[in-house]
């Protein structure tokens, strides 16, 4: 006798319902951070856009962070926070490698007994929940998903190294994502190149640091590698996220790339053609690169000082470590 296993089906179409955001308590200037790098206001400026970037007090972790961000977005949303089934944290700086990040968060945000998982992909692991969260809702696994990009990346900076410590802040966003009449969110545009996964990542491991052969672990980057690959490749692939998304780029209403660069998000518009009108998100400004927090908290600006955007398209992209990249188009809440 044949048995015939019961299928899940979801939605056709999912959408996202509303941003949150955290972002770290201290705003830190150029200025406190020029001397170890033996570096200026000016020359951080040229280079990155940045002006100031936030970071968070010594006992707040990413944890803390993503709790504010996702409390934020379902407050906004409408859903009630024990009918979330889903939580998708992003991820590169949990305090410990284990229990998860969305476990804890979960619990505390009143979405217990969700299920609930951590995704370490970088400067892309946003997008990449996101990517993850609506897969899953259309095939029934859940209903309403919480995704969060939370870092604390000033705890593995060096304040000495040159490639990338001056970059980094602190800070959360979050979505909440749930079922829709309509296509809200397009197919992705994902994958990885882990030929070059020396580019950007740690300098040492826990086991090394542990065994007192390195001292504590920092990101490091290798500056122009990651910003040849990201102007050249990354273009390509948000062009692509637009094909599949079968708009061109007159239909965007509102460019969200992540927070890398100025001169890297500068370029990408240069080169998909994207008219007068898109607004750009430029998050970078004045929170700094905060990795897997990138683009759900220059989302969530955008939101707050043009809510004229709502319901429009944006293009949102995401690349870093691994290499690993992500990128799709989305209906702004």
């Amino acid at each position: 006798m044949s048995i015939t296993l019961t299928q899940a089906t979801g939605p056709a179409f999912t959408r996202i319902y509303s941003y949150g955001a955290a972002r770290g308590e201290n705003a830190v200037p150029n200025e406190d951070l020029i001397g170890p790098i033996d570096s200026s206001d000016e020359w951080i400026r040229q280079r990155t856009g940045i002006v100031t970037r936030v970071r968070a007090d010594h006992d707040t972790d990413a944890i803390d962070l993503a709790t504010v961000a996702a409390t934020e977005a379902i407050e906004k949303s409408g859903v009630p926070a024990d009918q979330i089934d889903l939580v998708i944290v992003a991820t590169i700086s949990n305090p410990k490698q284990s229990p998860s990040v969305s476990a804890i968060v979960a619990d505390r945000v009143g979405a217990n007994p969700a299920a609930a998982y951590d995704v370490n992909a970088a400067c892309a692991g946003y997008a990449y929940a996101v990517t993850q969260a609506d897969a899953l809702i259309k095939a029934g696994a859940a209903r309403y998903a919480l995704v969060i990009g939370t870092e604390k990346l000033s705890d593995i900076v060096d304040p000495a190294d040159r490639s990338i410590s001056f970059l980094l802040g602190d800070g959360a966003g979050a979505a909440l994502i749930g079922p829709s009449d309509t296509p809200g969110i397009a197919p992705a545009v994902w994958g990885s190149d882990g030929s070059k996964a020396d580019a950007v990542g740690m300098n040492g491991t826990l086991t090394e640091f542990r065994d007192g052969e390195v001292p504590w672990p920092t990101l490091r980057q290798e500056g122009p590698t990651v910003f040849r690959w990201a102007v050249w490749e990354m273009a390509k692939v948000a062009r692509e996220a637009l094909d599949k998304a079968g708009v061109e780029p007159t239909d965007i209403a509102a460019f969200i790339p992540h927070q890398a660069n100025v001169r890297i998000i500068d370029e990408f518009a240069k080169q998909l053609k994207l008219p007068e009108s898109t607004v750009i998100a430029r998050d970078i400004e004045t929170t700094g690169n905060t990795s897997a927090a990138s683009i759900p908290l220059a989302s969530h600006r955008l939101m707050a000082e043009h809510p004229e955007l709502s319901g429009g398209l944006a293009l949102q992209i995401g690349f870093g470590a691994g290499l690993v990249f992500a990128a799709q188009v989305v209906v702004l809440p």
